[in-house]
């Protein structure tokens, strides 16, 4: 149990690139940072196989890995880990609360890093087989479809951009949407028309996921004839949405339309003194070095904060 009315200089929910960032950067400016992470090192990142867009590792480096390392970099300086799952906050107090299963947190800033979590088909298999040919991320492991085929499912900005991302790389690509038009901008639709390796399936859903071990295919139901195929593919990317973990905030701070908390470049939020980092937050690009980024600036912003207030 942690009730031992310890106040922490900064409290960091989740353990992601972006929460143990933070952790890094508050314990070499000597505040006293402790993170809660209810899973392990590196977040969403640690399900990635091979992450070949972060910067120095030229052979690439696997997430679960990276997660570890940048948690042990952290606690070298410092920073405290606890295995505990948030279950609310009392943001606005003084200081502030964080209520866990392990017990209550006490801290005079608190960085967010909770992320965002991919939606999911639901379809039998579909979580045995990420990393064997399921993905959620065509920025982070489209590169290993080169010259195979993939499908995209979705039909948003999202789904679009991936489609077209993977159409220069893949030797094939179908792009799977429910509807007879994209919710995507206009500007994805005559891109993906023109491209000549894209092919659009509409009115489809994706109704089983085919697999040896690994992905070999999906089984596509056009909702208006009701009509099935099999379309054999090497990699299947599930492009939705994702739904940030805001749940435990019970409405304390103000969200965009996507469910993402409002906050600036600066990370910080309507409430002073808590930070918004990573996936969870509104922005243009999330990626792992966007969310390292967004830590360094709330440690900045937190420091400010303190100096200021406490």
């Amino acid at each position: 149990m942690m009730n031992d009315k310890k106040i922490y200089d900064m409290v960091i929910l989740g353990g992601g690139p972006g929460g143990y960032t933070a952790a890094l950067y508050a314990a070499r400016a000597g505040l006293e940072a402790i993170v809660l992470e209810r899973l392990s090192a590196g977040g969403q990142m640690a399900l990635t196989h091979q992450i070949d867009n972060y910067p120095g590792f030229e052979e690439g480096i696997d997430g679960f890995t990276l997660g570890d390392k940048m948690k042990r970099q952290a606690e070298r300086f410092g920073a405290v880990s606890r295995s505990a799952e948030v279950l609310s906050a009392e943001l606005s107090a003084e200081p502030k609360v964080i209520y866990t299963d392990s017990g209550e947190v006490f801290g005079k800033t608190v960085v967010l890093a909770t992320g965002a979590n991919p939606k999911e088909l639901g379809l039998a298999a579909e979580r045995e087989l990420i990393g064997r040919g399921v993905g959620y991320c065509a920025s982070c492991d489209g590169m290993f479809y080169r010259g195979k085929t993939v499908v995209v499912v979705g039909g948003g900005n999202t789904a679009a951009a991936d489609a077209l991302l993977l159409s220069r790389v893949a030797k094939k690509v179908y792009l799977v949407h429910r509807r007879d038009t994209l919710r995507a901008e206009k500007i994805y639709h005559s891109q993906l028309v023109a491209a000549e390796n894209v092919e659009l399936c509409w009115n489809s859903t994706v109704t089983e996921l085919l697999h040896e071990g690994r992905l070999t295919g999906v089984r596509l139901r056009n909702l208006q004839s009701g009509e099935e195929r099999e379309i054999a593919c090497d990699g299947v990317f599930i492009s939705i949405g994702r739904k940030p973990a805001t749940e435990f905030l019970n409405g304390q701070l103000a969200l965009d339309e996507g469910g993402y908390i409002i906050a600036g470049e600066d990370t910080r939020t309507a409430i002073p003194g808590v930070f918004a980092v990573g996936d969870l937050r509104t922005k243009h690009l999330r990626q792992v070095v966007t969310a390292v980024a967004d830590g360094a600036a709330a440690v900045t912003a937190a420091e400010e904060y303190i100096a200021q207030h406490l």
